[in-house]
């Protein structure tokens, strides 16, 4: 009958509004058995129930018989209960805006961000590497627990984003903009879960070309994540063992190694960098080895390789044997310092970091 609207809702406006009028027309009558009736018609009937539930009380028109009074008492007692009413609905209404935001349901403006699915220690170490290098993180948990925690964590940075939700929402995963970041961590629980996850978002997200990062516990799974998109599959035990190794039988090599990876947390300490050649580098179209000595005598800082496009792909060059040429859009990875980051930075006119188009 009521087309787009709530047929309670209309119900009771129109059983409140024969209720008002009601009390309006009983108040007229019962003025008019007095000797000085003050409200007469309907007109000032509500301009009587208005000043009074508005709780201005003019005292132009009040009611002088002891009917019309009584009257006038369930409108002062109407007045408390709206009030009441709006104050309760108002109180509801800014802690769901409040619990809606901290779930985030409003969602983020985040861009060229990363996504972390899943949320543990794993991904805490993770994001807190991406946030110390600028970097803005989109955090997605199915635990109410985890976003306290997650906000604590992260309290004094803006470059957070945290959205509750199950990993097959779909629709409310896009508040976290994954159709506009640069990669998706994908962290859940087991290889078969984030198998599942891949293939979905790849299907979900098909006009979006998105990377995808996962870490396996097996890593015999590697080839099975490639072929299903996975950019990046990685073992954790791999890493983890190849760098216990390290440090038994080479514990200086493991110690600048493990440096290398890690964020610069001051000026002494080295670091990574990866830089994308845009056309306002001074080494655009430079051989390889000429950049390799000028970045060391001008700015103390080694070029240990250079990542090419090529039919849709990176491909890494380390340590180039023969002769490479910088082109835009190439990948330039440089070891520097904290303090050296600056000027690199500023000379190549860019963030480090990919960039995503």
């Amino acid at each position: 009958m009521f087309k787009g609207a709530n047929t309670k809702t209309i119900f009771v406006a129109f059983l409140g509004l024969g209720i008002y009028s009601g009390l309006i027309e009983l108040l007229i009558y019962f003025e008019s058995l007095s000797d000085k009736p003050a409200i007469t018609n309907f007109l000032e009937g509500i301009w009587y129930s208005t000043v009074t539930v508005a709780a201005v009380g003019y005292g132009d028109y009040v009611p002088y018989s002891p009917l019309g009074k009584a009257v006038g008492y369930v409108f002062v007692l109407a007045s408390i209960f709206l009030y009441g009413y709006f104050v309760s609905k108002l109180t509801n209404y800014i802690s769901n805006l409040n619990e809606n935001k901290k779930m985030g349901f409003n969602g983020t403006k985040f861009t060229n961000h990363t996504v972390i699915l899943g949320w543990d220690y794993y991904s805490k170490v993770v994001a807190d590497q991406l946030v110390q290098v600028g970097q803005s993180v989109a955090i997605i948990t199915t635990k109410k627990e985890n976003i306290e925690l997650i906000n604590e964590h992260f309290h004094n940075t803006k470059n957070v984003f945290v959205l509750y939700s199950e990993f097959d929402n779909y629709e409310l995963l896009r508040k976290a903009n994954i159709h506009k970041c640069n990669a998706v961590f994908i962290n859940s629980s087991d290889d078969t879960q984030k198998l599942v996850h891949v293939l979905n978002f790849k299907k979900e997200f098909a006009e979006n070309d998105l990377q995808y990062i996962v870490t396996l516990e097996n890593s015999d799974l590697k080839d099975t994540f490639k072929s299903a998109g996975v950019t990046f599959p990685l073992s954790k035990h791999d890493l983890s063992s190849k760098l216990v190794a390290s440090y038994i039988f080479e514990p200086d090599v493991a110690e600048f190694g493990e440096e290398l990876l890690s964020y610069a947390n001051n000026e002494t300490d080295n670091d990574i960098k990866m830089y994308m050649v845009i056309e306002e580098n001074p080494y655009l179209y430079m051989p390889f080895n000429d950049a390799f000595y000028d970045l060391k005598r001008k700015y103390n800082t080694i070029l240990i390789g250079i990542s090419k496009a090529k039919d849709g792909k990176r491909i890494l060059i380390k340590n180039p044997e023969h002769e490479v040429h910088i082109e835009a859009g190439d990948y330039l990875l440089l070891i520097c310092n904290g303090k050296n980051e600056k000027n690199i930075t500023s000379v190549f006119g860019i963030e480090e970091g990919i960039v995503h188009k």
